[in-house]
């Protein structure tokens, strides 16, 4: 499955109110004569009908997965099963040469790429926390928990890539991982997110008012457009533009098959977030969308200002400037998504090569370029 920059979010038909049917508590009769044709009347009430699910606030039994309302989260779970993939599938001996290589990098790329991993090695943490402790308890409809289960492995996929690239080239594993408390372009990030976790995450925190809701709601938006579709994308295009320049090359290939997975992720969030807004059409109110367009203006000043930190001195054919189009790019793009009016006037993409990789129309096999066995820093010839 490709995804581009026009993927439109999947349209929901507005469903009829739902049942009063028991949400995950169904007693099972396990005996032998409970046989579906003898099951008595109020046995049968409880077999789910499909157009009794909601996102949120549920009231069906989310252990029946199917009959689906959602397909379009089947769809996207399916498809992120069939993209998986393992970090020790990647090679990294030539990164480690280079890195090594006094000449092999510039002091401004080095910089560049310990920033990065400074930053995702533990963002990609903060989204699977967000996910498995507050986000997934929230989640009525039993398609879309499974996506998150899916999105929750896949963010721990991606953590161990990068700690698999900090280990390979021999960094400092304390720097690097504590990076998001000693800098402060990653910190000023993290700290933006952190209060839509701790909303989500708080035992005490139940939905069923418009103000919970809304809650939700922006937290879904927070980490769906912003922290995966905004956040990440400064960090994307530097390391796949020294991959460009054949340079660093494993962790390229890595942050590539991150890139798919986070722009999967992305997606499913819009769709997620559209079809609350048609099943919840009171919280969509204007002093909402002017909240929301606050975070988006907030995050891009943010994620313009680590571009800054990461690139002092224009490197690799970038500078930081150069940065700031796009992220409004985005963020009118993310913002569009979510129906939302563009916040910037009109940016062009000064990437376009980035909708490539999305796209990953160039995608190569991994069971043809796979290692025979998987190395990692401690086992690669440093000599």
């Amino acid at each position: 499955m490709s995804l581009s920059w026009d993927d439109e979010t999947t349209s929901v038909a507005v469903p009829r109110p739902a049942q009063q049917a028991p949400l995950g508590n169904t007693e099972l009769n396990l005996s032998a004569s409970a046989e579906p044709s003898e099951a008595n009347a109020e046995q049968v009430a409880l077999r789910v009908n499909a157009d009794d699910k909601r996102i949120i606030n549920g009231k069906t039994d989310v252990n029946q997965l199917v009959p689906f309302k959602y397909k379009w989260a089947w769809d996207k779970y399916l498809a992120g099963c069939a993209n998986h993939w393992m970090p020790q599938e990647v090679n990294m001996q030539r990164d480690i040469e280079l890195w090594k290589n006094p000449n092999g990098l510039t002091d401004d790329e080095r910089r560049l790429v310990k920033r990065n991993l400074g930053f995702f090695v533990t963002a990609d943490s903060l989204a699977a926390n967000n996910i498995v402790l507050g986000t997934y308890r929230h989640i009525t409809a039993p398609e879309c928990r499974q996506y998150l289960l899916r999105q929750a492995f896949e963010e721990a996929i991606h953590t161990h890539a990068y700690q698999y690239i900090v280990e390979s080239l021999g960094l400092d594993e304390s720097e690097i991982f504590n990076a998001y408390n000693e800098v402060k372009s990653i910190r000023d990030k993290d700290e933006f997110l952190i209060p839509f976790i701790n909303t989500l995450t708080d035992p005490a925190f139940v939905t069923g008012t418009v103000e919970n809701d809304q809650k939700l709601l922006k937290s879904l938006i927070v980490f769906a457009c912003l922290m995966e579709g905004l956040f990440f994308y400064v960090g994307f295009t530097q390391i796949l533009a020294l991959g460009r320049q054949n340079k660093m090359m494993g962790a390229a290939e890595q942050y590539q098959y991150i890139l798919r997975d986070e722009s999967m992720h992305c997606n499913f969030g819009i769709d997620l977030i559209n079809t609350i807004k048609m099943e919840n059409p009171l919280l969509w109110t204007a002093a909402f969308r002017e909240e929301i367009k606050a975070l988006f203006m907030q995050a891009v000043e943010l994620e313009y200002a680590y571009a800054e930190d990461t690139m002092p001195r224009g490197v690799l054919g970038l500078n930081a400037p150069m940065f700031k189009g796009y992220l409004r790019f985005i963020a009118n793009r993310r913002a569009q998504q979510i129906g939302l009016e563009q916040l910037f006037a009109q940016e062009e993409n000064p990437f376009p090569w980035m909708s490539e990789m999305i796209d990953m129309k160039k995608e190569r096999n991994f069971f043809e370029t796979r290692v025979t066995e998987y190395q990692t820093g401690g086992a690669l010839n440093w000599e």
